[in-house]
């Protein structure tokens, strides 16, 4: 069977792209490991219009739900290990030995975010544990937090808990920060910010929620306790599309390069949301972004 459109990933982007496809009669297959991406992670989301709280996983339910009222193929506990371009077609494969063949390809993989691997880190995900400062830092109101990571993503994370956090730590593994000396000056100038350089984190402890975590002194390998209500791990994220490595064109950092229409390298294969380089990785703008690619390819094909 010959689709119009493959669409790669469940997450916010994928989703919306898969609406946005079914309703514009394309002949429409969505591929997907899990659904929802990084977002089912996330006890409590305060930014998504229309809902003044809602859990990750609520969410991701009624977007799935949505979707499904529509006309397309899902393919579910699939993920895709190799893309080629086949003539004017796309050949997808999956991790089932299975191949589909599509006019057109929408990348909306995501990505995933760097873990310490850790003891507590997994079982404190939502408990206290997040990967996302600009989702989660109202939550820790008059709290008293951890950022794990020195460079400008650290910073970044520290910045935005300064608006609600009474107290911030910032945790390098390095001798020295690696984020931007400018940004540093300003998060010290806030007085709520403390940094600690050359150190391990080695668990994070607590019982409902975080208490506290566990860090090594890498020069005089010893271990402290920290008394904290909360940790943001900051030290970067993994795209994932290696599958797609020869007809994509990544950043520095590993996320897709498109133009304003979604469009990558390739003529026919297009990307969207968090995989992507564009701007700012939040719900909202994954689904916006996964409308447009949608819309765009609607456009390609009737050209």
């Amino acid at each position: 069977m010959l689709f119009d459109l493959a669409i790669i990933g469940g997450g916010p982007a994928g989703i919306t792209a898969g609406i946005y496809a079914a309703r514009k009669k394309l002949k429409t297959l969505l591929l997907t490991k899990e659904w929802g991406g990084q977002i089912v992670e996330t006890s409590e989301i305060q930014n998504w219009p229309g809902e003044k709280s809602i859990s990750g996983i609520d969410l991701v339910n009624k977007m799935v739900e949505h979707l499904k009222i529509f006309d397309l193929e899902t393919k579910e506990s699939r993920e895709v290990i190799d893309l080629e371009k086949k003539g004017k077609n796309f050949i997808v494969r999956d991790d089932k030995n299975q191949e589909y063949e599509a006019k057109t390809v929408i990348i909306a993989t995501g990505k995933i975010p760097r873990v310490l691997d850790i003891p507590g880190e997994e079982k404190f995900k939502g408990k206290g544990v997040s990967f996302c400062s600009t989702c989660d830092a109202p939550m820790f109101k008059d709290k008293e937090v951890a950022v794990i990571g020195g460079g400008n993503a650290g910073f970044d994370a520290a910045f935005d808990l300064t608006k609600y956090a009474k107290k911030i730590y910032v945790l390098e593994f390095l001798e020295k920060m690696k984020g931007d000396p400018v940004t540093k000056e300003k998060l010290k100038k806030t007085n709520k910010v403390e940094f600690f350089t050359n150190v391990a984190v080695k668990k994070i402890n607590g019982n409902n929620f975080v208490e506290s975590l566990i860090y090594e002194n890498r020069d005089t390998v010893k271990d402290k306790e920290l008394k904290i209500q909360g940790v943001f791990i900051a030290i970067g994220m993994k795209a994932k599309a290696g599958f797609a490595e020869n007809l994509v064109e990544f950043d520095k950092i590993g996320e897709i390069k498109i133009d304003k229409e979604n469009n990558t390298k390739t003529k026919g294969l297009f990307a969207a949301g968090d995989i992507t380089d564009v701007k700012y990785e939040q719900i909202v703008i994954a689904c916006g972004e996964g409308s447009k690619a949608a819309l765009s390819v609607y456009d390609y094909l009737r050209d």
